[in-house]
C-alpha cells in the first residue's frame, strides 16, 4: 500500500441524482484497501494529476478535510443538508486506524447538528460509537453496512479487505440501540455467485436479528473500468460463473427478466420476514423530526 497525504480544496462534493436521498458527498480518502472486486469507483483515480494508479493500493489521504469541512458547515449559505460520508471510498478502511480523520469530522457534524449517512464494510466504526450515538441525538443519522455474502469463502475473495459479514451485522446491532437508523445494503447481487435463495435468505435473517430498519438490494453494475476488473476476477476465481454471467449481461431481455424475477422474490421475502425494503422511510422520519432532537 502506497499512501500519499494530500490537501483537498473542498470537503463536500455536490452530487445530483434523482435516485439518491442526498446531494452532498464527503470522502476523507481516495482509493480503498478493502479491495472489493466489484467497486464502482475504480474510475475515480483517473482524476488524480499523476495518472490513474492502482485504486486498491494507491491511497490518498485528505489530511486537511476537517479544516475544510468546518469552513463549509459554518457558511451562512449552508442549509444543513444531508451528507453522505464514504459513498465513494470507505471512511473506515484500514488507514483510518492511523489517520483518525473521522472523529474530527463527527465532532463537526455534532457541533453543526448536521444529518449524515455513514456507509462502511468495516467494524472500525465501533471505535467512534460514542461520537455517532451523540450525533444521532442532535441530527438524523443513517448507519449502513454493505453485506453481500452469507458464505465467507466467497466474501473473502470478493471483498478481501472488508470485515466478515457476521461482524458487520454486529455493527448494525450495536447501533440499533441508538437513535440512528440502520440498514443492510445487499449489493451487489452477482448472478450465479451470491444470488442463491439460501444465501439471500440468510442475509434477510441477519438483518432481522440485527434489528436493521431496512434492507436495500441492488444488482451488479458493470460499467467503465469496473467491467474489465470484475470479469477478470470472476474468470480467475469463479470460472464456473463467468460464462453464464457474460451471457446474461450481453442479453438485455434476459437480464431484465432475471432482475424482475429476483426482485419479485426479494419483495416476497421481505414481506415474509418483516424486513422493510423502503430505505428512505426511516431516514425521512428522522429528518422530519429533527427539530425535536437535542443533546442530553
Amino acid at each position: 500500500m502506497a499512501i500519499r497525504e494530500i490537501q483537498c480544496a473542498a470537503a463536500l462534493n455536490h452530487v445530483s441524482s434523482r435516485f439518491l436521498p442526498y446531494s452532498w458527498d464527503l470522502n476523507p480518502y481516495r482509493g480503498c484497501a478493502h479491495g472489493c472486486r466489484y467497486c464502482f469507483a475504480l474510475y475515480s483515480h483517473g482524476y488524480m494529476g499523476d495518472g490513474e494508479g492502482d485504486f486498491y493500493r494507491d491511497l490518498y489521504v485528505k489530511t486537511n478535510i476537517a479544516e475544510r469541512l468546518e469552513r463549509e458547515l459554518s457558511r451562512r449559505s449552508w442549509a444543513g443538508e444531508l451528507v453522505n460520508i464514504g459513498g465513494v471510498t470507505d471512511s473506515y478502511q484500514p488507514a483510518e486506524a492511523e489517520y483518525r480523520l473521522m472523529p474530527d469530522i463527527l465532532r463537526l457534524m455534532i457541533r453543526y447538528r448536521n444529518p449524515c449517512i455513514i456507509s462502511t464494510k468495516s467494524d472500525l466504526i465501533l471505535r467512534d460509537f460514542d461520537l455517532i450515538a451523540r450525533l444521532a441525538e442532535v441530527a438524523a443519522v443513517n448507519i449502513a453496512a454493505t453485506i453481500t455474502c452469507a458464505d465467507e469463502r466467497v466474501r473473502e475473495r470478493l471483498e478481501p479487505g472488508g470485515a466478515p459479514s457476521a461482524r458487520r451485522f454486529e455493527v448494525l446491532r450495536a447501533f440499533a440501540d441508538t437513535r440512528a437508523c440502520t440498514g443492510v445494503h445487499l449489493m451487489p447481487i452477482v448472478p450465479y455467485l451470491n444470488d442463491s435463495r439460501a444465501s439471500l435468505s440468510a442475509i434477510f435473517a441477519g438483518a432481522r436479528e440485527a434489528k436493521a430498519d431496512y434492507l436495500l438490494p441492488g444488482m451488479l453494475n458493470l460499467r467503465g473500468k469496473t467491467r474489465q476488473v470484475f470479469l477478470e476476477f470472476l474468470q480467475r476465481e469463479f470460472p464456473q460463473c463467468d460464462a453464464p454471467l457474460r451471457r446474461l449481461y450481453r442479453d438485455p431481455a434476459a437480464k431484465k427478466a432475471y432482475r424482475a424475477a429476483l426482485f419479485r422474490w426479494l419483495r416476497a421475502q421481505a414481506q415474509g420476514s418483516g424486513v422493510s425494503l423502503d430505505h428512505m422511510a426511516p431516514l425521512r422520519r428522522l429528518l422530519g423530526g429533527e427539530e425535536q432532537l437535542s443533546l442530553f
